[in-house]
């Protein structure tokens, strides 16, 4: 089956436009979806660090999201959003060609996250969004600096309800 034959995704009813030209379409299509640079670059500062974690764990009740860096016994979830696809306000861009429809998905594309985010919340989860361009060091401190809270306060938790 050629891409012409598959059907085109839709956002807010309206198909896929084609792509504006050949050299565009075979960049989108070779978008990487996960283990892009900047979250492999945040997962080594994690692991040098000792820090262990698991990569690309479903997000629990919505299928198809998943979490990039998760610690799921501490139900902290980290998403590193890339620039353009998750609407940065430093850097992001809007496209001059099917701006309508790149508009709708970009917008999409926040809304999934929030979305995202409000539901692991209400599951008790702690979510952490950084934005691709972050410094994998500034990153690993801040998941860090939060791991170990929770740690201590597990800790006390299970002091306190022991004695």
């Amino acid at each position: 089956m050629t891409d012409d034959e598959r059907t085109p995704r839709r956002i807010s009813g309206e198909p896929r436009p084609p792509a504006s030209s050949e050299v565009v379409r075979t960049r989108m299509r070779q978008q990487v979806r996960s283990h892009t640079a900047p979250e492999v670059a945040a997962r080594h500062a994690l692991h040098v660090r000792g820090i262990r974690y698991r990569l690309h764990v479903p997000v629990p009740g919505l299928p198809r999201r998943s979490i990039d860096i998760c610690f799921a016994g501490r139900k902290v979830a980290v998403f590193i959003d890339g620039c353009f696809w998750h609407g940065c306000p430093v850097h992001a861009t809007a496209p001059k060609s099917n701006a309508a429809w790149w508009r709708a998905k970009l917008v999409a594309n926040r809304q999934r996250d929030t979305d995202t985010t409000a539901h692991l919340e209400k599951l008790g989860w702690l979510v952490l969004r950084f934005w691709a361009h972050e410094s994998p060091e500034t990153i690993a401190n801040h998941v860090q600096d939060v791991i170990c809270a929770v740690d201590m306060a597990n800790v006390k938790m299970r002091t306190a309800g022991g004695s």
